[in-house]
This record gives C-alpha cells, structure tokens and sequence, in this order.
C-alpha cells in the first residue's frame, strides 16, 4: 500500500477527523483516472452524508472506516508510477499598469511561479491586489513589462483562458439550478455524457455541494456560491488558479476548509496546480501560502516567512494594560510601542518573544492574546 496515502488518511481517521479523511479519499481516487474507482468514492460521501442527514452519526463513521481500507488498495495500484514533475508556470517581468483616470498606478512586478505552489498577496483594500490579479490573468491589458506561460506553446487570449482560471470576488450570478450549472460547464470543458454525469457528481460531493444541488442562485449563500464557482473552474483542469477574496463571503469554518483543499489542490503529487490567492485574512492565508506578496500603493514586496530570518523581534498583544503601564514595564528593553485600534504592536529590537513575554508576565500584565509576527506581513500594515 503506499505508505504516505494510507499513512495521511489513517491519520484523520484515528483522529476523528472523518470529513477530512473522506475529501481525501476523494482526491486520491480522483488522481487514479480509474472511472470506476472514482464512482465508488462518490457513492461512499453519498452514503456517508446521508447517514449524517439522518443523525446517524455513529453508522457514519463505521461505513467509513469500514470502506476505507479497500478503497485505499486500489488507489496504491492505481497510483503506482511516478509523481508529477515540478513545472514553471508562470513568469512576469516588470509588469505595469497605469489607469487612465485616477492617480493609481502598479509599480513593476516581477514574479515566478510554478506548479505546487501558493502565492498570498495581501494588502489594504485599494493598494492594487485585484489590479495585479487582473493583469495576472489576462484580463488586464499591460502598460509595459510581460507575462508569459511556460507550458503553453502559443500563449494567445483564448489558450490563456483555458489554462488560467479566475475567480473573482463578486461571482456574476447564474441562473437555473446549480447542478444544471456544473453540466452544462462541464460540457463545455468537453467532458460528455457518463464522464460528465460523473466529474459534476464529484465536484459536488468533493466541495460540500450536496444539499444545495437542486437550488438556484437565490435560494444559496454567499459562501456556497464560491464553492459553486470553484467546483466549475475545477472542470476545467486549469494549470493556474486565480482567486480574489475567496475567505471574503465564508465563515471561519468555510474559511479553514477552503484553505485546506487549496493546499491539497496545489500539492497533489499527481495533479499539482498553482494557486495565487488575495484576501484581507492575512494570518490564514500565511499558513498555507509558499510566498506572501504585500502590495502598497501599487509596490510590491515579496517576503517568504520561512526563508528569511527577521531584522527584529516583533509582537502583536491584546491586553487591558493602559500604554503608558506597558511602556514602564518594557522601558528596560527599549521597546516601541504602537497602537493599532485593539491591538499593541511591540516592536523590539534584538529581544527574543520569550524574553518580552516573560517581562509582562512577570509584571503581572494580562495578555488576552499574543501572536509573534516577526516573519509575517503583518508587520508592514504598520508602516
């Protein structure tokens, strides 16, 4: 059996993690190309979310586990050759872009990206994120500066279209019932009649779309309808998927699971795409992204939190401690201290986390909350 699959699921499984453990059973079925093999996981989510629509929770958990196994044999022979190579798939070159009214203008960017990668771009509302996505994508035509696809022989506007795929924040509405959507997006992808019925059965068990297949626009949340959105890009197989704000209309649980499936979506062994993602949650997206890219005034600064050793120590607290009480208590340090409307930011030098936090502790300062973000973007929204 191949050991990191079955390890992987067994993992959430023993862990109580069933729903996790299930979308993934789903990928790797997926990754088989074996028709067969793929209906048999659809049918399982099928059974396994109507036992829990049933409040049948327990029977749930035993089809899984019960499944399980014999599912995961059959993906270690189906899955035997070698993973996917790791391709270069975007390139830009001092792109720019200059809008005719107004006094915005994007700075030269240049950027590489390539498969199983995820790049976060963040930054204030208005800075040029959407701009850049924009230029990204093809929808935008540059002032200067290039962007070229390694992996497709003739990049014209219509082959750009089909390998990039964009989501953009506000989804233009659709109409007709959801299920009827993803079919007739499928057919346009080229998939016909079985392999049709069966890539939109999957799509809607592998994104959560079951109770709301038979509904129209206006009967499902905002939420639902990005899920929607990436179910029907997904139908196409893009090699380059662009999102716009896609945490913008979830809740925090739509938001982690999102995020997750990106992170799946982008390091499939077998199926790798890359993912170039803007949101205003910047601690979420900073922990399934490569790369963070922070966007000022149309300026971009490329940062990796993990490749880069920070210039100085610098903490984000929440506490009910007047300023002036933290700034005696820290006076020692030559700590600065910065008020963010909720939030101190303690800039502070070459001081280890440990040695603040002990200080305030010590002081008897009570902390509400703590985050060290030395290595994160963060730190630049207080410049």
């Amino acid at each position: 059996m191949n050991a990191s699959v079955s390890l992987e699921i067994s993992d959430y499984l023993n862990h109580g993690d069933h729903n996790l453990a299930l979308r993934r059973l789903l990928d790797y079925c997926l990754e088989t190309h074996q028709h067969t093999l793929i209906r048999e996981a659809i049918t399982l989510s099928q059974k396994y979310r109507a036992l829990h629509e049933a409040s049948q929770p327990n029977q749930a958990k035993e089809l899984l586990h019960s499944q399980t196994l014999q599912l995961l044999q059959q993906i270690d022979a189906a899955l035997a050759g070698p993973p996917h190579q790791k391709t270069e798939l975007v390139v830009c070159d001092q792109i720019t872009k200059k809008y005719a009214h107004g006094n915005f203008s994007l700075s030269p960017v240049s950027l590489a990206l390539s498969s199983g990668e995820i790049l976060g771009v963040v930054g204030e509302n208005g800075n040029g994120k959407t701009t850049l996505l924009r230029c990204l994508s093809g929808q935008l035509a540059l002032d200067g500066g290039s962007v070229a696809f390694p992996q497709i022989l003739q990049a014209d506007a219509y082959t750009v279209r089909g390998y990039v795929a964009f989501i953009p924040q506000r989804i233009p509405k659709w109409y007709g019932l959801l299920k009827d959507n993803l079919h007739f997006s499928a057919s346009l992808s080229g998939l016909k009649e079985s392999e049709n019925e069966l890539m939109v059965d999957f799509m809607i068990e592998r994104l959560g779309l079951g109770p709301y297949a038979h509904l129209n626009w206006d009967r499902i949340s905002s939420g639902y309808r990005t899920r929607f959105e990436l179910a029907r890009i997904l139908l196409f197989k893009p090699g380059l998927l662009i999102l716009d704000e896609p945490l913008a209309n979830l809740d925090i649980n739509a938001q982690q699971t999102v995020l997750t499936d990106l992170r799946f979506l982008a390091k499939s062994a077998y199926h790798s795409l890359g993912v170039i993602l803007s949101s205003q949650q910047l601690h979420e997206v900073e922990k399934v992204a490569d790369r963070v890219l922070f966007i000022k005034n149309g300026a971009c600064q490329m940062h990796g939190p993990q490749e880069q050793s920070a210039s100085e120590t610098v903490l984000e607290i929440e506490s009910a401690a007047e300023r002036d009480v933290l700034a005696g208590v820290l006076e020692s340090l030559s700590v600065k201290i910065q008020f963010n409307g909720g939030y101190y930011t303690l800039f502070c030098g070459q001081n280890s986390a440990e040695t603040i936090l002990k200080q305030l502790i010590n002081s008897n300062i009570p902390l509400k909350y703590y985050r060290d973000i030395s290595h994160s973007t963060k730190r630049f929204f207080n410049n």
